[in-house]
């Protein structure tokens, strides 16, 4: 097994491992250890953001280690508030049931699915009542808690930090218990929750599991990637999707979307940037790195002809949706154009309608429309356009 395989492992793309050593020698070792993942389904979809620990998973996964995979249906429920600065509201069961749906088809597109244990962890967590729940809280103290910078934050500013939210990194640390984990990946907002693993293993007579952290990725507009703030690019975006989103991405970010999202090697990526000093030309190989890791090169390199055709050249996308509009009409079959967009899908609120029109951001017919009143006649054909890859022929 080459060394160098494992030192890459344990540092790209990592922020801290602990312990290393210790984690490094049992990597060396031929005993196949179990590696967990626990994702919450606080949204239907994982983003390439969470992907990061899953791409780490597969490659712990091909040195012949067991993955164990758990989707945190219980725990999703209850809320995490680790990278919260208010409280995370409860999720029904209903959200819950919605969000689970396709989680494990997900996940299967980047590990091996067939060869690894998935769980959810409302299997052993519902079991669980007072007196043992009262018996692993007595391993921590509030103070620990308190110093979550956090937590520390919102008390310090009188905001509520509720007790079902102390609980939360208790249950974390007994799904490591309940799996019999060794190593417990996740980001480095989850350092509390991992660590809990660690001290509550011991109880139940297991070894404190070791834990590698990745570095957070932001999203497409900078902050960090959350499905909460919608800057997120899913890996079950259209390909389409996935490679448009990838080109708005902020060119400061084109290096660590290389070492974080793809599996390009790291002297490639230096080789990769110092040979196309134009930012556009590094993002369209980034877009078509990761694009091609979820459709495969031949979509990805389709995708990459495509963009430069529309956006380098100015060209209309071949293939654009038609449809014929319904909803609330004006007299005589006619639509203010703020409504339509609402209307059709093209955004998500009459306000971001009327804040895109305002800002030169919408064209009708290839020519741009600062009317948020401008009417449209539903009896002839209108090409929409919102920004530069949102279109819509209205037939």
């Amino acid at each position: 097994m080459s060394s160098n395989i494992i030192e890459e492992i344990l540092t790209r793309g990592v922020e801290e491992v602990i312990d290393k050593e210790q984690l490094k020698i049992a990597l060396m070792s031929k005993k196949s250890l179990r590696i967990k993942l626990g994702i919450d389904p606080t949204s239907p979809n994982i983003h390439i953001g969470r992907a990061v620990v899953l791409w780490k998973l597969r490659a712990l996964q091909e040195l012949g280690h067991k993955v164990v995979f758990i989707v945190g249906d219980f725990t999703g429920q209850i809320g995490d508030t680790s990278d919260k600065d208010s409280e995370r509201p409860m999720l029904s069961d209903e959200q819950i049931k919605n969000n689970i749906k396709t989680y494990f088809k997900q996940a299967g597109k980047i590990i091996d699915a067939k060869k690894a244990e998935m769980h959810y962890n409302s299997r052993w967590l519902k079991k669980l009542g007072f007196l043992e729940i009262g018996k692993i809280a007595d391993l921590f103290g509030l103070h620990e808690f308190e110093a979550r910078e956090n937590i520390s934050r919102r008390l310090k500013s009188g905001k509520r930090v509720s007790l079902r939210e102390l609980l939360y990194p208790l249950m974390q640390g007994y799904d490591s218990v309940a799996v019999k984990a060794d190593v417990e990946l996740g980001g480095t907002d989850q350092r509390f929750n991992l660590l809990a693993g660690r001290v509550i293993q011991p109880y139940y007579g297991q070894k404190p599991q070791n834990i590698l952290m990745t570095t957070l990725m932001e999203g497409t507009d900078g902050r960090k990637m959350s499905s909460s703030w919608g800057n997120v690019i899913n890996i079950t975006d259209s390909s389409k999707d996935m490679f448009g989103k990838v080109m708005s991405v902020g060119d400061g970010l084109i290096k660590k979307y290389f070492v974080l999202a793809t599996r390009v090697s790291l002297d490639k990526v230096e080789e990769i940037l110092s040979l196309n000093k134009n930012p556009r030309d590094q993002k369209l190989l980034l877009a078509q790195e990761i694009t091609s890791l979820y459709y495969g090169p031949k979509v990805a390199e389709s995708e990459k002809e495509a963009f430069i055709k529309q956006f380098t050249k100015g060209e209309l996308p071949e293939e654009i949706e038609k449809r014929k509009i319904t909803g609330k009409l004006l007299p005589a079959g006619q639509y203010k154009l703020s409504k339509l967009l609402k209307e059709t899908g093209l955004v998500s609120s009459t306000g971001e309608s009327r804040r895109l029109i305002d800002q030169k951001g919408v064209k009708v017919n290839n020519v741009v429309s600062g009317d948020v009143d401008l009417v449209i006649d539903g009896k002839q054909e209108y090409l929409l356009q919102v920004g530069k890859r949102r279109f819509l022929k209205i037939v």
